[in-house]
């Protein structure tokens, strides 16, 4: 899954233990700009790192997962957890837009419009 979204805030790297570690940040999503949503992203590992290169306020393209856990606590009782762990993230304005041409989307390969026959199968 992706987004493009504002940047809003960005929180240190939390060492968690020895071998974790992991970094928040938030995001304004307005999907609809009438009711924007703040949406918070977590980055792992290796991948704390992706937000250096990025500032406060900056159109951002976040790829992410979507993770869920339960857990069951000393009293029995079971809970949900949900995270969006981003894996991801580019500048959006330097995110190129192909148009349905470009992409191949808007009719069948040229291959199959060959006029000269170059790629007719012998049987």
């Amino acid at each position: 899954m992706n987004i493009k979204a504002k940047l809003l805030d960005i929180f240190d790297i939390n060492q968690i233990s020895a071998s974790f570690k992991k970094r928040e940040f938030v995001v304004e999503f307005s999907e609809n700009p009438q009711y924007p949503e703040y949406l918070k992203f977590e980055l792992i590992q290796d991948k704390c790192e992706l937000l250096d290169k990025f500032s406060i306020g900056q159109e951002i393209d976040v790829h992410f997962n979507l993770k869920g856990r339960k857990w069951t606590d000393p009293q029995g009782k079971t809970k949900y957890f949900n995270t969006l762990q981003a894996w991801r993230i580019l500048d959006a304005a330097q995110q190129p837009t192909l148009s349905k041409s470009e992409d191949g989307l808007d009719g069948p390969p040229a291959w199959l419009n060959d006029e000269e026959g170059e790629h007719d199968v012998p049987f």
